[in-house]
This record gives structure tokens, C-alpha cells and sequence, in this order.
């Protein structure tokens, strides 16, 4: 038995796993992003975005701590710890925690994340970037067909401020943006007295989803000059990535809060979940920064990869022999026994077809 939401790996799984850890290493490190250790313990932050979500522990000093929930917080902490300054790109992975299944963001109790973070700068051509890599993470993983979809969190933020409504109420109105349910929607705008204009403009965010045309209708809400500002943020992003295919989402309006510019999500059309995540969160942890990251289970899930086991290619009864094909780069198992009767049966129920022994590979038939 084991606790509600969390899992073992078998070594075929685990082994696939480890797998596309190693390459999703590889492909951030060749674009000169370095790997940090995080710790999994951090202070309990009762304001942090998640911290509903969180695994708390006293330890014996008294101090609550809590299990991380997610990494960019760790992360900024580390930077502002070192007073690295920018340019700064780091990559990480590791598992997370949740004290409950969460609907909203999709997550199990445990799960794994790899992410990247570019810091100390904040530019067009750095979204550009983060969102260049995360299309190139995609297509390593195999999702051909995937789409990035493109939010602007600001611009919900701006229209829901302008309502001059209550946390609770902008929340609740926020839930029904993110969802795209233009009845819930109305029906709470018309019960929270907005005025008509408003409304109209705040029925119309579930509805901007589509190419670089959504930008010229975003143009027509009564928007705030920061917010026209962001759209034109949003415009340099786009006309640096003519070759990466975006979906504009200007209704997306997630949970994760400490989003500032962009905010983007990957699908494909026969999952439903988002494969991928991030945006720009400049002054809410860091002065300047913008990252993403993947779920690894949701990845293996979506993919759908045949897991099957990999036998070793040898079993050795001479160690020796066992050390010098090991130096060669094949998978060699030690004998447990000098029965050849037993060890014959074993490496034809594994599927093992060389044995060595007293200096030679003999084939198992």
C-alpha cells in the first residue's frame, strides 16, 4: 500500500524515464542552460500561490516547513541567494508534491517536472527564446502535431481590475474566463452589477483564441495603456517566431498568479492536458525573469510509448570476461550459480543470448 496519488516506477517505466530525463537535459544544456539542485524542503509561505496545495511539517525547532509545489520560487530564491545577474539560465527537474489532487492544474499528489529558467533580462527577444525552446522540447519529445498556445495574463488582470469588484468576485470571474464559459460568465457579470461596457468587453476574452489576427481584436477592448503596451510586447514576440506555429489564448487566465507578460501552455489534439508550461514573471520573484516546464508523467501519458524490459545482453560466469565486455559497452549480468542447467533457463526466460564463460561467448539458443 502506498499513500492516494503517488505511484511506483517498474524498471521499464523507470528506465524510459530516466531516458527522457537525459535528453531533455542534454537539449537545455546545448542551448547554455546549466543544471541547479534544489532543496525539497522550503518555509511555508501562507501567500504563496499554492500554498493550499502544500505538504506542511514542523520541524523540531518549531519552523513549519512545506514540501515544494513548484519550482520557480526555489529557484528565484537560489538566484537572489547568489546575487547572480543576468543573463542567468539554469535548468532543473525533480519531483513535486501536492497534499491533494488538484483539478484545475491537473497534478497528482507527486510528480515530475523539468524546467528552464532565463534571468536577469527581460526583452521580446528572451520570450522569444523561452518560447523557441519550448517548441524545440516539444519536437524532441515527438509531439509533431503539438501547439503552443500564447496567453496574456495582464490583459484579464486589467479588464477584472477595472470592474472595481471584490478578490472573491474577480476570482470566481477569473474561474469562468479560464474555462471558456461565456453562460457562467454572463450570468455572473449581470449578478455582480458590472457596468455594460465592461461586460461586453470581459464576454468577449474566452473568445480571443486563435492566430496573429486575435492581436487586432484585443486592440478593440477598453484597455489600459500598459495593457496596449503588453499587446505590443506580444507583437515583437510573434514577428521573431514567424516559423514556430502559436495560438494566440488572450482569455488564458491561470492560477499560477505571479505571471506578469506571457503565459503559454502546450497541447496536442488527442490529449487534453498541457503538456508544457510558463511565461514571464518579471517582479514577482525575480526583477526579470521567464521559464517553462514539463510534466514528465503527463509527457509518458500523452506519448503512449511501448514500455518493455531490456534484458542484459550477457550472463557471466567469468568475471573477468564480464569486466572486459562491460569496458566495451555491453549490459552483463553475474552469474548467481555455477548450475549451467539453472543459469540456461533463466537467460532464456529473460531473453539474455550470449553466456560467458571460461573465456568464451557462447550463444543461448
Amino acid at each position: 500500500m502506498i499513500p492516494e496519488g503517488t505511484r511506483y516506477f517498474l524498471p521499464p517505466e523507470a528506465r524510459l524515464r530516466r531516458e527522457l530525463l537525459e535528453r531533455l537535459a542534454r537539449l537545455l544544456y546545448s542551448w547554455g542552460y546549466e543544471p541547479v539542485e534544489l532543496p525539497a524542503l522550503e518555509f511555508y509561505n501562507p501567500q504563496h500561490t499554492l500554498s493550499d496545495l502544500a505538504f506542511k511539517l514542523v520541524d523540531k525547532s518549531g519552523e513549519v516547513l512545506m514540501l515544494r509545489t513548484e519550482f520557480t520560487t526555489a529557484v528565484s530564491e537560489l538566484i537572489k541567494g547568489q546575487r547572480l545577474e543576468g543573463p542567468v539560465r539554469v535548468q532543473y527537474s525533480g519531483p513535486l508534491w501536492f497534499r491533494e489532487r488538484d483539478v484545475e492544474l491537473g497534478r497528482s499528489r507527486e510528480f515530475t517536472q523539468v524546467g528552464a529558467e532565463l534571468i536577469g533580462v527581460s526583452s521580446p527577444q528572451a520570450d522569444a527564446e523561452i518560447l523557441e525552446l519550448a517548441w524545440e522540447t516539444l519536437q524532441l519529445l515527438g509531439f509533431k502535431g503539438a501547439q503552443l498556445e500564447v496567453g496574456l495574463p495582464a490583459l484579464v488582470r486589467d479588464l477584472l481590475e477595472a470592474t472595481s469588484l471584490g478578490e472573491g468576485q474577480k476570482e470566481a470571474l477569473r474561474q469562468a474566463i479560464q474555462r471558456k464559459n461565456s453562460p457562467e460568465l454572463e450570468e455572473l457579470l449581470a449578478g455582480y452589477g458590472v457596468h455594460p461596457s465592461l461586460q461586453s468587453a470581459l464576454l468577449t476574452l474566452p473568445d480571443l483564441y486563435g492566430g496573429r489576427e486575435v492581436l487586432a481584436e484585443a486592440r478593440k477592448l477598453p484597455l489600459s495603456n500598459r495593457a496596449q503596451a503588453d499587446l505590443d510586447w506580444l507583437e515583437a514576440i510573434l514577428a521573431l517566431l514567424p516559423e514556430v506555429p502559436l495560438l494566440l489564448d488572450l482569455g488564458r487566465a491561470r492560477r499560477l498568479s505571479f505571471y506578469t507578460g506571457i503565459n503559454f501552455q502546450a497541447y496536442t489534439p488527442d490529449f487534453g492536458l498541457p503538456l508544457l508550461g510558463g511565461g514571464r514573471y518579471d517582479g514577482a520573484l525575480l526583477p526579470y525573469a521567464a521559464g517553462f516546464a514539463v510534466g514528465l508523467e503527463r509527457v509518458m501519458e500523452a506519448l503512449r510509448l511501448p514500455v518493455s524490459e531490456a534484458a542484459p545482453e550477457v550472463l557471466a560466469l567469468d568475471r573477468a570476461m564480464a569486466a572486459r565486455l562491460r569496458a566495451q559497452g555491453q549490459r552483463v549480468e553475474l552469474a548467481w550459480t555455477n548450475n549451467l542447467q539453472d543459469l540456461l533457463e533463466y537467460a532464456r526466460s529473460r531473453g539474455i543470448g550470449w553466456l560467458a564463460r571460461e573465456g568464451r561467448l557462447e550463444e543461448i539458443h
